[in-house]
């Protein structure tokens, strides 16, 4: 079996890939984040700086990239588990605070990823648009006009082709092939946001 996963000072998380399965083949079904709610680093979660209830606390930049340097390896499919351990009754109290900080959070990761996606649409087909209009100049209107006075060279009639091609082809590019990262990193907030926690004691 290959370990796949990662780890730090303070939580851990690894999926299990039979070493004979390529990786760019397996099918990962189930990832587990351990967290734990020891005070030496529990505190280490959240923003210092950030003077709000812990349930409305921000995460530290660290924290949201250990978790998702946990997810790293996930396919479209794969789901999450928050498995949160405490040792003590004085501990358990901080895993819902903890748990609502980490839904809050990726819920409004996933509401600004959102909002970048439909800039994204919103500005390619304004590009799209605009582009097609120059081409129905170039290859509409434009030779109508010049055939009016002298026969268009094949070379000129061959440049508008290629500059007509040229222009549609950076938002048709857009527009097919860069949607999948947008979509991608909503999926990634949304199953973050909704992921089921699990919470266990350590026992001493």
């Amino acid at each position: 079996m290959r370990l796949i996963g990662c780890k730090d000072s303070h939580c851990e998380s690894y999926v299990n890939i039979p070493l004979s399965m390529p990786m760019k083949d397996s099918i990962i079904k189930n990832i587990n984040i351990f967290l734990s709610l020891d005070q030496n680093i529990f505190k280490g979660y959240f923003n210092t700086q950030d003077p709000a209830p812990i349930y409305k606390r921000q995460l530290s930049h660290e924290f949201e990239q250990y978790i998702m340097n946990c997810i790293i390896a996930a396919r479209r499919n794969t789901n999450f588990f928050y498995k949160i351990s405490y040792r003590n009754e004085d501990d358990k109290e901080y895993a819902e605070p903890l748990a609502y900080a980490i839904r809050r959070h990726f819920g409004e990761k996933k509401t600004t990823l959102y909002a970048s996606f439909e800039k994204f649409k919103r500005r390619s087909y304004i590009l799209l648009f605009m582009s097609l209009a120059i081409v129905m100049i170039c290859q509409g209107i434009l030779p109508l006009i010049l055939d009016g006075k002298y026969r268009i060279h094949s070379g000129i009639a061959n440049g508008l082709d290629v500059f007509s091609w040229v222009i549609l082809w950076r938002p048709i590019d857009k527009l097919i092939f860069h949607w999948n990262p947008f979509l991608k990193d909503i999926s990634i907030a949304d199953r973050l946001e909704k992921a089921e926690i699990i919470i266990s004691e350590i026992p001493n």
